[in-house]
């Protein structure tokens, strides 16, 4: 398994945790959706190119895609201010979401107008 590059780590807030990974259309910049990485994914990340998160319900690695053919090409990979979360840009291959939408944020709620 790839390691994390030593200049990576250390912009980590804590590389022995799990983080939020914002995935982004690369064009349309619409959010598709929320995953966790841990260190080893986002070497995985990096060293691929195609976006590859950690599954907290199987416990495992996961490469976006590998089971759907729905992968996802990343463009570009950035921390945040505090080292904790993550945004991913990405060409996306069919569908974002498990349910078959485009994004796994498909489902508006209502706010009330003041």
């Amino acid at each position: 398994m790839p390691a994390l590059d030593p200049a990576v780590l250390s912009m980590l807030k804590d590389p022995s945790t799990l983080f939020p990974a914002i995935v982004q259309d690369l064009t349309s910049h619409e959010v598709l959706m929320l995953a966790y990485m841990n260190s080893e994914s986002l070497a995985l990340t990096l060293e691929t190119g195609k976006a590859t998160f950690w599954s907290r319900s199987r416990n495992e690695l996961w490469v976006k895609g590998a089971t759907s053919g729905h992968f996802q090409h990343v463009h570009s990979v950035a921390l945040d201010c505090d080292g904790d979360a993550i945004l991913i840009q990405v060409t996306q291959v069919g569908v974002a979401c498990h349910t078959g939408e485009p994004t796994c944020f498909h489902k508006p709620l209502t706010v009330a107008k003041k």
